[in-house]
């Protein structure tokens, strides 16, 4: 699993613009960043494929919520997994 930085993941995703991202996050079209540093963020590569594949099958955005709720559950699942080991 990678980290995306933005840039990366605006041209996967097609974006022209940060703001672009950040009104997706408002939405709830896109998964919050992840911190990586003090002034750095990303997004694991997985979630922006995720999402990136709800929108090419031509999902609703109501769907893409979930699939973005969903991805914020796996993230919460991942880390209880990592802390009881």
């Amino acid at each position: 699993m990678a980290i995306w930085r933005m840039e990366l993941c605006k041209a996967e995703s097609g974006y022209r613009s940060h703001a672009s991202i950040y009104v997706l996050i408002r939405e709830g079209l896109w998964t919050q960043p992840v911190k990586i540093g003090t002034r750095s963020s990303g997004w694991p590569d997985y979630e922006v494929k995720a999402i990136n594949a709800a929108r090419i099958a031509g999902q609703s955005d109501e769907q893409i919520r979930e699939v973005v709720s969903r991805l914020h559950a796996m993230r919460a699942e991942k880390l209880a997994m990592l802390m009881s080991e």
